[in-house]
């Protein structure tokens, strides 16, 4: 479905019915298209606090200055 900007404006929340319907709603300005409403799929991946648990290490040296060619650059 293409609406123009007033019709989105005014039916907004009808809109956004349709949309969580699975519709996806294109808003077009003078004719030419310039956003697109689309459903949230609910079924994505979910990031997980601690799922990486294990993947990697952290050194014991991680907190230690740089030496002092790597570092110089910087100054």
């Amino acid at each position: 479905m293409e609406i123009n900007i007033h019709q989105a404006k005014t039916h907004f929340s009808k809109l956004l019915e349709r949309v969580a319907l699975g519709e996806e709603v294109v808003i077009a300005n003078a004719g030419t298209p310039s956003a697109k409403l689309v459903p949230i799929l609910e079924d994505r991946p979910r990031f997980k606090l601690g799922s990486a648990r294990g993947e990697f290490v952290v050194p014991d040296d991680f907190n230690d200055p740089l030496p002092k060619e790597i570092e110089d650059p910087f100054w």
